[in-house]
């Protein structure tokens, strides 16, 4: 998927341990919104900066989320799994994880781009 908004990096296994811990330490600081209908909700308010969406999961789930994603010029970075995304926030699969700090948003884009500031990938403000 590498529509308009739509990120699709090629990930290696550090990239994502990387990206993951990040998701994860976001969640502990409640810096993340999880899930399809918390991302749509918080899209609509306009808080997000940055959405991880999963590949694998079902076309209706997606359906929920990415027109207003796209309404609303959210970045989106696509993940292959779902169990993955899950597991970072201490569930068992999620469709959709929305960040709403943006120091957080730009280590996690670090990350995926590969050229992540030194300090600035683990930096999070609240």
């Amino acid at each position: 998927m590498s529509d308009e908004g739509r990120v699709t990096p090629a990930l290696d296994e550090a990239v994502r341990r990387k990206v993951l811990g990040l998701v994860g330490l976001g969640a502990r600081g409640r810096l993340v919104v999880i899930g399809t209908e918390q991302v749509r909700i918080a899209a609509q308010k306009g808080k997000l900066v940055l959405v991880l969406v999963a590949q694998d999961v079902s076309r209706h789930s997606l359906e929920k989320v990415v027109p207003v994603l796209r309404a609303r010029r959210v970045e989106m970075v696509e993940w292959p799994s779902a169990a993955e995304l899950g597991g970072a926030v201490g569930r068992e699969t999620t469709a959709a994880i929305g960040i709403v700090d943006q120091a957080l948003a730009r280590g996690i884009r670090g990350a995926v781009a590969g050229a992540a500031p030194a300090g600035d990938a683990t930096r999070v403000s609240r």
